[in-house]
């Protein structure tokens, strides 16, 4: 075999014409490319985080309505309901948002737990027996539940026949 038919001006030409023809991009298609996922990517982000923030909500009422059955369920045990959330358990338990879950027995005399007592916006207690519920995600809480801090909340209220955002309250 002779080196001749390595170096034949035909096949380097044919050589040199492919790798040139679709070499790469051009700087407007990489442009358009960057732009079209920005737009993608500005349009899904919030999207995906009022998702979560749903998410956080519903598993918040979710965890306090299995606080309620487990407290149901002291109550009948013992004839009285749990001083704090660690008779039931659920010291530890922690919200979404990793503040821990407000409690406090009101039906059994005096107030006992942790927390303060929530009221409506007409300065109403919320509950009768206990008051139960989360911070929400600023960890923030004032009594009344009309004031800013407030209405993050997922709260209990109407002895439970109410649970969720204490904005929708």
């Amino acid at each position: 075999m002779s080196t001749k038919n390595y170096f034949r001006k035909d096949k380097l030409l044919e050589l040199i014409h492919f790798k040139s023809a679709g070499a790469g991009f051009t700087l407007v298609e990489l442009i358009s490319v960057i732009a079209i996922i920005a737009i993608l990517s500005a349009i899904t982000i919030p999207a995906y985080g009022v998702y979560i923030t749903k998410a956080q909500i519903a598993r918040t009422i979710a965890e306090i309505r299995m606080m309620e059955k487990e407290i149901t369920i002291y109550q009948s045990d013992t004839g009285h309901l749990p001083d704090t959330l660690g008779d039931i358990g659920q010291a530890n338990l922690m919200d979404p948002w990793g503040h821990p879950y407000q409690y406090l027995n009101i039906a059994d005399g005096g107030i006992k737990g942790k927390g303060k007592l929530r009221r409506d916006g007409a300065i109403n207690p919320l509950n009768t027996d206990y008051d139960l519920y989360s911070m929400g995600k600023d960890g923030e809480s004032k009594l009344p539940l009309n004031l800013k801090e407030s209405l993050d909340d997922i709260v209990r209220a109407r002895d439970g026949s109410f649970v969720g955002l204490a904005e929708n309250f």
